[in-house]
C-alpha cells in the first residue's frame, strides 16, 4: 500500500516541480500565484483513496452502493457527464460571464491539462494494477472518468471564479456526478474515485496557474519560442515544437 502512494504522490510531484522551474526560461508569472496549500484537497484525496484500496472497508462501502443502486443497475450518463465541464469553459462567455483566457489558451490549457492527467493515470493503473469491482479488468485504480471530470472542473473553476463562483464551481457537481455513477455502475470502488478526483484536482490546478504555453522564451533577447507537451502512447514522455522568429 505504500509503495501504491509512494508512486501516485511521485508522479503528480514531477509535475508540480516542473512547474515551479524557472531556471534559464523564463515564464510569464499570473497575477494570481499558486500555493502549496492548495494542493491540501488533492493530497488529501489521493492519500486517502490510496489508504482505503484494498481494504475490507472499501468492499463494504461497494456491496452498499451495489445495493442501494441495484446490482442491474447500468448507465452510460457518466461518459457524457465527465465532459460537461469542457462545454462549460467555452459557453461561459456566451452566458455573459468574463474568462479568465481566451479561446486559443482554453483549448491550450485543456489539452495540456488532460494531457499530464491521463498521464498520471495510465501510468498508475499499469504501475498498481487492481481488478475492478466487475472483475472485467485490472486497471480500476485510480478512475480514469473521474478524473477527466475532475481536471475539467478544476480548469472551469479557475478560468470563472473571479466572474461568477457559482458558475465555476458547477463543473463539480457533475464532476461528483460521474464519480458516484463510476461506482454506481460497479465499474470503480470508492478508492479509485477518490484518489481520480485528486489527480483531477492537480492537474487542472497545475495548468491553471503554472501556464507556460502562452509564450515561453529562452533568454532576454532570443525571440526563439517553444511549445512543450506531454506524451501519451507505447512510451511515455515530453516533447516540445520549437519555432525561430
Amino acid at each position: 500500500m505504500k509503495s501504491k502512494l509512494t508512486s501516485i504522490l511521485f508522479l503528480i510531484m514531477v509535475f508540480i516541480g516542473n512547474a515551479q522551474t524557472q531556471d534559464s526560461i523564463s515564464i510569464p508569472k499570473s497575477k494570481d500565484k499558486i500555493s502549496y496549500k492548495q494542493f491540501i484537497a488533492p493530497i488529501a484525496l489521493i492519500t486517502s483513496g490510496s489508504l482505503l484500496a484494498n481494504t475490507i472497508f472499501n468492499d463494504d462501502l461497494q456491496s452498499n452502493a451495489n445495493q442501494f443502486f441495484g446490482e442491474n443497475f447500468n448507465t452510460r450518463a457518466d461518459d457524457y457527464l465527465q465532459f460537461v465541464p469542457v462545454a462549460q469553459i467555452y459557453l461561459g462567455k456566451t452566458l455573459g460571464f468574463k474568462a479568465k483566457n481566451n479561446f486559443k489558451q482554453q483549448t491550450i490549457n485543456i489539452i495540456v491539462a488532460n494531457a499530464i492527467m491521463g498521464t498520471v493515470v495510465f501510468a498508475t493503473k499499469n504501475i498498481v494494477k487492481e481488478e475492478r469491482p466487475d472483475q472485467s479488468d485490472n486497471l480500476t485504480f485510480p478512475s480514469g472518468h473521474t478524473s477527466i471530470a475532475f481536471t475539467n472542473a478544476a480548469l472551469l473553476y479557475y478560468e470563472y471564479k473571479d466572474s461568477n463562483v457559482w458558475y465555476a464551481s458547477s463543473g463539480f457537481l457533475f464532476a461528483t456526478a460521474t464519480g458516484v455513477l463510476r461506482i454506481a455502475n460497479n465499474r470503480h470502488y470508492t478508492s479509485d474515485v477518490l484518489a481520480g478526483a485528486g489527480i483531477g484536482l492537480a492537474s487542472g490546478l497545475i495548468v491553471s496557474y503554472w501556464n507556460p504555453f502562452k509564450s515561453v522564451t529562452f533568454g532576454k533577447k532570443n525571440k526563439t519560442t517553444a511549445f512543450i507537451y506531454p506524451q501519451i502512447g507505447s512510451q511515455i514522455g515530453m516533447g516540445a515544437l520549437i519555432q525561430l522568429n
